[in-house]
């Protein structure tokens, strides 16, 4: 608290106070050991953690902060811990040294590693290892300071006594003088207590290896040596008694004059300041002054030109803008949308006009399609900034990115996290370190700070953004959609073939990727507008063929797949891996018509809760659109073409449409009047079915549901739609049948 939190004297005791009480009011155990006979924590070690990072959150700084965050400071702070493998002491640290080994643990790890007191608490892991109370080893830890300091200051000759102006040491109180216990109990519950909090020998020994710092009032040792022997670590509630002991020691004329002799030692400086010490510091100044005019601070790493091509969004841009920077807004937004719906484009434009308007905002960009790719650009950001500890392969770059900005010194910042889509990546430890690898873990705080979120799901945009702002971005309008198309095409006027390009903007769903795409092609190939529609309307896999034809785009990433049929294979397969039954949702439906598909006529989930889970996975994608006045869904068309593509490339295709009839064939009802509000619903969907050729033509399920259909059809007067499925009826039967069965003959009477 001292040392790292820099927190003084009294703000300590009131936070020990109370973390005491919040950790030591229960016991979870009376015994300190189990049936076994292996030693058990009598306290909640989560609530120890609990309290330790509220006490770290009221000091101001965050709870994940690094305990060496490679700052400076006035006061350099070890913990003692204790190996529980090796049973060594280890030194936790708020510094590094080069010859030491340097253990990567955060505030709240390091305070719960050196308090993790046996039969008290748990171990703590950091890392892969695990960690005990210091005080097994080094409750009185002068020898570990004297061993400190020498590695700090003279490592070569291990000679500290004569650097050392002042040792000051400060115990918890004189145990006095008890027997082991005999009882297994009593041994377990109080006697390796009493070992662990043993420092008087340590005491009486150093003294007299220091005795000459001693005599001279150099060293100094004050422990309350009567009244707290009764009082125990967990006995919070005695805290009166410990303060009348802790008085009674103080006022004793011996301990006043001790105490005034170190006072005096502390107030005197180690040498007299030089004359030659004001011209230090003026060269100090000037170096300073140089570097700062030499070296100009960095404000912008972001990876893209600005895109000149860049049309409309003026509304979104103008309300991203105000939520950033307006007085009391939060510090955190997303924007998500439609994969190829434009949002790294307008995210791009925004921060060129942040740039613009907050010349002194620092604005960093950071892809997280992948933990590589966002690692390395970590790597890159820490060491164009120069932040300390960039070069050190130990160091983190993700902790030392944030401990940067979450200073007051960073001024304003806006951080973006481009692609943000895997959630898991964001909540899941990258590693065994449970505490603090999570990545949202990572994130800085400042209150001249800022992050943007870019994701095409909507559930991770609540997830990272839970009490800030979701800004969804639509496809565009007509009108801006033909301004970017002529944008990308300038050679070609639109105005001569508006009709033609209305129609190509419908038929790629006003969706900026596909209409970018569609114009980089027409510009390489030479082609016209009325070409490429053409080629939109050839077969399915031609279509697949065209929309698959990458392409370069200055505001896209070099190692991302362009194509807008490439696009979202990624969230398909994130949907695969998280929900189950949302991706043989979007299985199925590719299967079936494309608009208005009944929520009845989806395969059943194990659960109501789980069909609208998996519903809403694929409305957080935006691959369908819910119909809440008739519970049906819309299918994005070019999702919908893409996700029988991913099928067909996965060899599924055929299974999910022989799936798709099977179950057409378990709802369609017949067609009797009553029915008809239903069968009329499935009809599309039914048709386009029957339409497939992955499927066994003569296959008797298909022949079921084309007899259905076909009998509705009649029954609705479509009657050349309708003999078409019966003709098909007929035949089968006949041939599988024969001409004079029943059935043959009773589809035979409906044909005719």
């Amino acid at each position: 608290m001292l040392g790292r939190l820099e927190m003084d004297v009294d703000e300590c005791i009131i936070a020990y106070t109370k973390l005491a009480e919040a950790v030591f009011f229960q016991k979870k155990s009376r015994l300190p050991f189990d049936w076994k006979g292996k030693v058990k924590a009598q306290f909640d070690s989560s609530k120890l953690e609990k309290a330790v990072r509220e006490t770290i959150r009221r000091s101001g700084i965050s709870e994940t902060d690094m305990f060496n965050d490679s700052s400076e400071r006035g006061c350099r702070t070890f913990v003692c811990t204790v190996d529980q493998n090796t049973k060594s002491i280890v030194r936790l640290r708020s510094y590094a040294l080069s010859d030491e080994s340097n253990i990567s643990a955060s505030i709240c790890q390091a305070a719960l590693a050196t308090s993790a007191a046996t039969t008290f608490f748990e171990p703590v892991r950091i890392g892969n290892r695990k960690f005990a109370d210091g005080g097994l080893g080094a409750n009185n830890p002068v020898d570990e300071v004297e061993g400190e300091a020498a590695d700090i200051w003279c490592s070569e000759s291990g000679d500290l006594k004569p650097l050392v102006k002042c040792f000051l040491s400060i115990g918890t109180g004189n145990p006095g003088i008890k027997a082991f216990e005999e009882s297994v109990v009593k041994f377990l519950g109080q006697t390796v207590v009493g070992i662990a909090t043993e420092t008087e020998e340590t005491e009486k020994r150093f003294i007299a290896k220091w005795r000459k710092h001693y005599s001279e009032n150099r060293y100094f040792r004050f422990n309350v040596d009567q009244g707290l022997q009764s009082i125990g670590l967990d006995e919070y509630k005695q805290q009166g008694a410990m303060e009348s002991a802790t008085e009674r020691y103080l006022v004793n004329q011996a301990q006043k004059n001790r105490v005034r002799d170190c006072i005096k030692n502390l107030e005197l400086k180690q040498n007299k300041t030089e004359a030659s010490f004001a011209v230090s510091i003026e060269e100090y100044k000037i170096l300073s002054l140089q570097q700062r005019i030499c070296v100009p601070r960095i404000k912008w790493i972001v990876p893209f030109e600005r895109n000149s091509c860049f049309t409309g969004r003026e509304s979104e841009l103008i309300r991203l803008e105000e939520l950033l920077f307006a007085e009391g807004r939060p510090k955190k937004l997303v924007v998500f949308g439609l994969g190829g719906v434009g949002k790294t484009s307008l995210t791009i434009e925004l921060v060129y006009r942040i740039r613009k308007h907050y010349m002194d905002c620092l604005i960093l960009w950071i892809p997280a399609t992948n933990f590589e790719s966002l690692h390395q650009a970590y790597i890159n950001i820490c060491q164009q900034l120069q932040i300390p500890g960039w070069d050190n392969k130990i160091q983190d770059p993700k902790r030392l990115l944030q401990s940067y900005l979450s200073q007051a010194s960073a001024g304003q910042w806006l951080l973006v996290f481009d692609n943000a889509d895997d959630i898991n990546m964001w909540t899941r430890s990258q590693d065994s370190d449970q505490i603090s690898s999570r990545l949202i873990d990572y994130l800085p705080t400042s209150q001249d700070g800022r992050i943007v979120f870019t994701t095409r799901d909507r559930k991770t945009a609540h997830d990272l953004v839970q009490r800030g702002h979701r800004i969804e971005v639509p496809e565009l309008s007509e009108d801006v959609a033909m301004d970017l198309l002529q944008k990308y095409i300038p050679v070609y006027d639109l105005g001569k073939h508006e009709d033609d390009a209305k129609s190509l903007i419908k038929q790629l769903t006003h969706l900026p990727l596909a209409i970018v795409q569609a114009a980089v092609y027409i510009n390489k190939n030479g082609i016209s507008v009325a070409k490429y529609l053409s080629l939109l309307a050839d077969q399915e896999e031609k279509v697949i063929d065209l929309l698959s034809e990458d392409f370069e785009d200055d505001s896209r990433y070099r190692d991302v797949k362009n194509p807008v049929a490439m696009t979202w294979l990624i969230s398909f397969e994130q949907i695969r891996l998280r929900d189950t039954l949302a991706a043989e949702y979007l299985s199925f439906i590719a299967c079936v018509d494309s608009e208005n598909v009944p929520l009845s006529l989806l395969p059943p989930g194990l659960s109501q809760k789980k069909q609208i889970d998996a519903i809403g996975t694929l409305d957080a994608y935006s691959f369908v659109y819910q119909r809440q006045a008739d519970s049906s869904l819309d299918v994005h068309r070019l999702v919908h073409l893409a996700m029988r593509n991913w099928l067909r490339r996965e060899e599924s295709l055929v299974r999910w449409a022989e799936i798709a009839v099977n179950r057409l064939n378990d709802v369609f009802p017949d067609h009797e009047y009553q029915n008809r509000s239903v069968w009329r619903r499935y009809l599309a969907h039914a048709q386009s079915a029957l339409n497939s050729l992955l499927v066994d033509q003569d296959g008797e399920r298909r022949i079921d549901l084309a007899w259905k259909v076909g009998n509705c059809l009649d029954s609705d007067g479509r009657w050349k739609e309708a003999g078409t499925l019966l003709i098909e009826v007929v035949k089968y039967r006949k041939k599988v049948l024969g001409a004079e069965h029943p059935d043959t003959l009773t589809s035979m009477n409906n044909l005719a």
